[in-house]
């Protein structure tokens, strides 16, 4: 493997200070763990690699996946045999499976709202399919502000916009950020309740060290209208910042524009506006 430099390995120990956060709070968001445990290995953690391999393979248990709970326990046996914690998480997977036999097949867990496979976007996919239905998350947003009484329906229609066919010439403000400047409902308690419906990690991203050049790689008119914005890369997958977790449409017009996994982040609507103003200038 090669060599880190200084500012690669500054920018890993701030992803590891940054998933830290985010994977305490929410111990069952797999896909940071991942990203974390990714870090580690670049930087040759081995210890804290494993350990979050663990954390990986619990957090699969605890959502049902015990397929993929085993297969990253046996990663950890391939190179520690004799690991007791492993092998005692192995029988009692065993265990738990023997009792599932005869009930179907194992549970799925709760999806994040905005996941799509790599290339589902591409035109005649299924992710297209869902993009031309103009899923903008207007109906999941409705649900969570309106039916909770937290905003009235004359508001929330009145406050709601849906962008148009033309190109944006500036970033549209989110839901969120035109509630809390019209005085509708705070920031702090419409991001929190976002955030706890659509199970979707934090990211501070005002903290940080945002890819501008990966930025730039993605479709202009697609960031600016959906407000969103593709900020790191790591392996395979790139990391997409939003203040609408519950936009497919968006997923899917982004999706199409990458190969990649995209793995999506709620961040602040303030921050998120900024940081995109400054790479679409």
């Amino acid at each position: 493997m090669a060599a880190l430099t200084p500012s690669e390995e500054a920018q890993l120990q701030q992803t590891i200070e940054m998933f830290r956060v985010i994977t305490q709070s929410q111990p069952l968001d797999y896909q940071s763990l991942e990203i974390l445990k990714e870090a580690y290995m670049k930087l040759g953690m081995q210890k804290d690699v494993v350990d979050t391999s663990k954390r990986i393979a619990e957090a699969y248990v605890q959502l049902g996946q015990l397929s993929s709970a085993i297969m990253e326990y046996e990663t950890i046996l391939q190179r520690f045999p004799d690991d007791p914690d492993v092998r005692k998480a192995l029988t009692e997977i065993e265990n738990k499976t023997n009792s599932f036999a005869g009930r179907g097949t194992e549970p799925s867990p709760p999806p994040n709202a905005l996941a799509t496979e790599p290339g589902k976007g591409r035109p005649g996919s299924l992710a297209a399919k869902v993009g031309a239905e103009q899923d903008d998350g207007k109906a999941a947003m409705q649900r969570l502000f309106v039916d909770s009484k937290l905003v009235n329906a004359q508001d929330f229609g009145r406050l709601w916009f849906t962008p148009g066919a033309e190109p944006p010439m500036q970033v549209n403000d989110p839901f969120l950020q035109v509630m809390a400047d019209k005085g509708v409902l705070g920031m702090d308690k419409s991001l929190k309740l976002v955030i706890e419906r659509a199970r979707i990690g934090y990211l501070p991203l005002d903290k940080y060290e945002i890819d501008n050049d990966l930025g730039k790689s993605f479709p202009r008119a697609v960031c600016l209208k959906w407000c969103i914005l593709p900020f790191d890369r790591m392996s395979k997958s790139v990391l997409v910042a939003t203040a609408n977790p519950f936009n497919k449409q968006a997923a899917a017009e982004l999706q199409a524009a990458t190969p990649s996994r995209l793995l999506w982040y709620m961040t602040s609507p303030p921050d998120l506006v900024k940081a995109i103003k400054k790479i679409f200038r």
